[in-house]
């Protein structure tokens, strides 16, 4: 009985590790972070007026703990939105590998070209609403068609083009601007802000191509970074969507 009673206890802190470890990794580097040391620092100085018998003190932290709960529901769901659609995702969904080729050779085309770009690729989260605001074209994906789109005669350029299921569903879309984030390069123009604002809305992955500097950067969970070569995009791409490993480890 003893053994049993180890191995559930075991258990049980397996499950709790892994689940807090899951959490952290959909709130690292979002605005949530920032209220969750926040809950954090309350529920501390909870336990501490508590323990030394700061009455006061602890029935005001009383109040303001479940305040500041019901801030993280209603302030931060795009947050929790996009961890809770990656957490029923169970894996990623596994696009076209030429279309992914075909994104990455779009994006260095028009970076040679000296042309900006905003491409963004539907994940678990539905960009309808996106789209919606955009043309429709519901095109096959190829490098040809988005380098069209983007180049400066085009009525289409300064939006975003979006691809869903495999397929090029609109063009010149109107994204979210990122508006809380602080301490962005100043190099970042509405591109790239709009690339943080619908990363962060959504689990979508965006590329973008700065017209001024002509860098190449992919957008993920609100976080920016450049890409140096297009075998380099196209690879980050396929890591991103590409189904779960079926065999061995569930950890591998």
């Amino acid at each position: 009985m003893h053994h049993l009673y180890y191995w559930k206890f075991a258990f049980e802190i397996a499950i709790l590790w892994y689940a807090i470890y899951m959490i952290l990794s959909f709130v690292k580097g979002t605005r949530t972070e920032q209220l969750l040391k926040g809950l954090v620092v309350i529920g501390l100085m909870f336990i501490l007026t508590r323990q030394l018998g700061l009455h006061t003190i602890n029935w005001v932290l009383g109040k303001v703990f479940p305040i500041s709960v019901f801030a993280l529901l209603v302030i931060f769901q795009p947050e929790l939105r996009r961890g809770l659609a990656r957490l029923g995702q169970l894996g990623l969904r596994e696009e076209n590998v030429d279309i992914l080729d075909e994104v990455a050779g779009a994006a260095f085309g028009l970076s040679a070209k000296k042309t900006g770009g905003l491409i963004v690729l539907e994940r678990a989260v539905g960009l309808k609403s996106y789209v919606e605001s955009g043309t429709k074209i519901d095109g096959v994906v190829t490098s040809l068609l988005i380098e069209t789109i983007f180049i400066t005669q085009s009525d289409l350029h300064d939006g975003a083009c979006i691809i869903e299921h495999g397929r090029l569903a609109a063009a010149g879309c109107i994204l979210p601007i990122t508006q809380e984030r602080e301490g962005l390069p100043k190099s970042f123009g509405l591109r790239h802000r709009a690339a943080i604002g619908i990363t962060e809305e959504t689990d979508a992955v965006c590329v973008v191509i700065s017209e001024e500097s002509r860098t190449v950067s992919m957008a993920d969970s609100g976080n920016v970074t450049k890409v140096g070569s297009e075998a380099e995009l196209s690879k980050r791409l396929k890591e991103i969507f590409r189904k779960p490993v079926k065999k061995g480890s569930f950890f591998k």
